[in-house]
């Protein structure tokens, strides 16, 4: 399906295994928390409060591991928002879905499934299908929008950071503003207030993405310890129509940039 509840296994349960302490407790160990770095901890709190309230919280991430979700959730329980690391509802591709190694952790997230456009060009003979699929998951993020207190964790840039092979650095992927735009639009549509925070993460060293995008399924991975980060920047105020749009991308895209660099000044 196009979105899914982490499987918990809590008394019904098909499967009696708490699926998303799996995923923490696989790779908490791997995580040098004594290192580990969470900034913008007031903003994590205002959003927190807004949450409360039955407001609603977009967090505009860069995207850097496979394991950014256990990474948010060890950072976000550092700053003491273990309930918000609980609930959050990742926006992802269909590969954390069909890759053998990725759906025991998958199953321990609340997920919306949607295809980016790049993967839905690649194959025109199951275009229709993808875009069905796409639009369910349109309707199931706006069915949680529309309840209220839903935080929501989405990579604008449609993957991972890659590193810079000549460099070395890594340096964030470029925000897509027809992805920002849409998740504002959804905001609209939902008629509960929307927040909008951009969200920098550091966890490339966790686990580093293949130098080159993939299509398939079943890359190599390498796993080591390291300390990650998360720096929660302040609110962008989501105002004015399609001619601030790009204005509105290119906030979150510098905020995010400023946070990350912060980070690993930090770290």
């Amino acid at each position: 399906g196009s979105s899914h509840k982490a499987l918990r296994g809590k008394e019904g349960d098909d499967i009696p295994i708490d699926f998303y302490a799996f995923g923490c407790d696989f790779f908490r160990p791997c995580m040098n928390k004594k290192e580990s770095v969470v900034l913008g901890k007031d903003n994590l709190q205002q959003a927190a409060d807004y949450l409360a309230a039955g407001e609603n919280v977009v967090f505009l991430a860069n995207h850097q591991s496979e394991a950014d979700p256990q990474v948010m959730s060890v950072c976000l329980e550092l700053a003491g928002h273990d309930q918000i690391a609980e609930d959050l509802i990742y926006v992802a591709g269909h590969k954390v879905t069909t890759d053998a190694l990725a759906i025991p952790f998958s199953m321990g997230r609340n997920l919306i499934c949607i295809h980016s456009k790049k993967h839905i060009d690649a194959q025109p003979e199951t275009k229709s299908v993808k875009q069905r699929q796409n639009l369910q998951a349109m309707n199931s993020m706006l069915k949680e929008l529309r309840k209220g207190g839903t935080a929501l964790w989405v990579a604008p840039s449609g993957g991972r950071d890659r590193r810079n092979v000549e460099s070395g650095q890594v340096p964030l992927a470029p925000f897509d503003s027809k992805t920002i735009d849409m998740f504002r639009l959804m905001g609209n549509k939902s008629k509960v207030k929307t927040h909008y925070y951009p969200l920098s993460m550091v966890s490339y060293d966790l686990c580093p993405p293949p130098d080159f995008v993939e299509a398939g399924v079943g890359e190599q991975r390498n796993i080591r310890f390291v300390p990650v980060g998360i720096s929660c920047s302040a609110e962008i105020i989501s105002e004015g129509g399609l001619e601030k749009r790009h204005l509105f991308c290119e906030e979150a895209m510098k905020t995010a940039t400023e946070g990350y660099e912060e980070l690993l000044e930090q770290m």
